[in-house]
């Protein structure tokens, strides 16, 4: 079994080896002087050599403690640059992205951003699925789904990413023949083509929503 002391002995002994002195290395590893000899001494302890010659003015390496520190410097460098390539691996915007995207966010806010998205994340990989349903909306691999609404209550995690609105509006050749409505109340009396969502609880055509009330207006027409 890896004993992960004799991994950070190591680190001190170079430490030490570096810096020219226990107290210089003391104040790069941020340890006390007393607490890099002890480091020490449980490495030379456990490899069963003395590594470091000790005087008032030096502290140098012994001809055994040069042949470990040459054996050893190399694969605590190789330990770095491996942690230090994984950190900037994990950092990396790379591999398959699955989504399930309403169609209209799909048409009018994803569309005109993919060229943006593709050239700052090259190494990412889209697959992009358009449907408005809620159920099984993450069957298949699907990583992300996006919807419109309130969420339903499930084990998924949701997060709104933005707020927008469902708008009323005419023709002007309708509004000269049939009037202006002054008040929501007044589209009862109208022809209207309503949009109606699958999404339960989410506003629709018909919906008239202001501070904290909202009322829904019958109105002739399809749907």
């Amino acid at each position: 079994m890896f004993d992960a002391r004799l991994l950070s002995g190591v680190s001190v002994m170079i430490a030490v080896v570096e810096a020219g002195s226990f107290v210089r290395a003391a104040d790069a590893l941020g340890l006390t002087p007393s607490g890099v000899s002890r480091a020490i001494a449980r490495l030379e302890t456990r490899i069963g050599m003395r590594l470091f010659d000790r005087n008032p003015r030096a502290v140098v390496l012994t001809e055994e403690g040069r042949r470990f520190h040459t054996q050893v410097a190399p694969l605590l460098t190789g330990i770095e640059e491996a942690a230090e390539e994984a950190a900037g691996a994990s950092a990396t915007v790379r591999g398959r992205l699955k989504l399930n995207v309403d169609p209209w966010f799909a048409r009018i806010v994803l569309a005109p951003r993919l060229p943006e998205l593709t050239t700052r994340y090259p190494q990412l990989s889209l697959e992009l699925l358009v449907s408005n349903h809620r159920e099984d909306m993450m069957a298949g691999g699907v990583d992300l789904a996006l919807r419109f609404g309130p969420p339903h209550p499930s084990a998924l995690i949701a997060r709104k990413i933005l707020e927008t609105r469902i708008i009323t509006c005419a023709s002007p050749s309708y509004l000269a023949r049939r009037g202006t409505p002054k008040v929501p109340q007044d589209i009862a009396k109208h022809e209207a083509l309503l949009s109606e969502t699958r999404n339960p609880g989410a506003p629709s055509a018909g919906s008239f929503i202001g501070g904290k009330t909202s009322s829904r207006f019958p109105s002739t027409g399809a749907s």
